[in-house]
C-alpha cells in the first residue's frame, strides 16, 4: 500500500485547510440530509408480529421497553454454522451503553431468524448485553425486505427486485430464503406502531466505529467488512469470515 508524498510543513498546511473547507461541505450536507430523513412520512404498522426473547413472546410495541422510538438492527444468522454472521457481529461490537440512548427515549435490539436458544448461546459467547429477539417462523424478516423467500414475498434488498440485484451482480442477496442486513425505525405514540426509515446494504455503515476511526488514517480500512472475523478468533489460522 503506498503511503502518502513527503512535503514540507507549510505544503501540507495549505493540502489540509483545502481539505477542511470540503469536509464542512460533508458535514453541512450531511446535517441536511439528515433533516431530511427526520421529515420522511411514515407508516402504521397493524399486523401482530411476535417475537421471542429472554422474557417470553412479545409484540412489536413491547420491543420499545416502554421509550418513544425504537432501532431494530436486521442481524444475519448463519444458519449452516448455527452463529451469527461475522458482519453483523462486527457492527454490534461496536455499540457503546445504551444508556445514552436510553436516556434519549431510544431502545436499540437486534432481530434475528434465528432460534432463541441458538442466539442466547451466540450472545453469551460475544458477551453482549444488547436485548435480542426471535422472530422465526414470523413475517417479520420478510415484510421488512431483511430476508428474501419467494414462496412468502417476492425478493427484494435494499429497494431494488431480483432482477435488478442479479444485474448489479449482488446474487448473495438475490438468493432465495437468503437473510440480509439491515436496519429499521419506529415510532410510538401511545399504543400506536409507525414505521420510519429503514437502510440496508451500506446504510448502516456509519456505526462502524472501526472504520470511522481507519478513516482518519493514511492506511485507511485495509480490508471489507466481511473480512473481519468474530472477535473471538483473531489469531485462529484457517479463520474465514462470512458472507456477504
Amino acid at each position: 500500500m503506498e503511503t502518502p508524498a513527503i512535503v514540507s510543513r507549510e505544503e501540507w498546511l495549505k493540502a489540509r485547510t483545502e481539505l477542511l473547507e470540503k469536509e464542512k461541505e460533508l458535514t453541512r450536507a450531511r446535517d441536511a440530509l439528515n433533516a431530511e430523513r427526520r421529515a420522511l412520512p411514515m407508516v402504521e404498522i397493524t399486523k401482530p408480529y411476535v417475537f421471542r426473547g429472554p422474557g417470553g413472546e412479545a409484540g412489536l410495541a413491547d420491543l420499545f421497553e416502554g421509550r418513544r422510538q425504537l432501532i431494530v438492527y436486521h442481524f444475519m444468522w448463519v444458519r449452516e454454522a448455527d452463529e451469527g454472521c461475522t458482519s453483523c457481529s462486527f457492527l454490534v461490537d461496536h455499540v457503546g451503553d445504551l444508556r445514552h440512548l436510553n436516556d434519549s427515549e431510544t431502545t436499540l435490539a437486534l432481530v434475528s431468524r434465528a432460534p432463541l436458544p441458538s442466539i442466547e448461546r451466540f450472545r453469551r459467547r460475544m458477551g453482549w448485553q444488547v436485548p435480542w429477539y426471535s422472530s422465526d417462523g414470523g413475517d417479520f424478516n420478510y415484510d421488512f425486505h431483511a430476508s428474501n423467500d419467494e414462496a412468502v414475498a417476492p425478493v427484494e434488498y435494499n429497494y431494488m427486485d431480483k432482477a435488478t440485484l442479479e444485474a448489479k451482480g449482488l446474487h448473495f442477496f438475490a438468493q432465495n430464503g437468503q437473510d440480509g442486513h439491515g436496519l429499521s425505525v419506529f415510532l410510538r405514540d401511545g399504543d400506536r406502531v409507525f414505521h420510519t426509515y429503514s437502510t440496508f446494504g451500506r446504510g448502516p455503515e456509519v456505526l462502524l466505529n472501526t472504520y470511522n476511526y481507519l478513516d482518519f488514517t493514511s492506511l485507511g480500512r485495509q480490508r471489507h467488512v466481511s473480512q473481519f472475523p468474530h472477535h473471538d478468533r483473531y489469531g485462529d489460522v484457517g479463520t474465514d469470515a462470512c458472507c456477504h
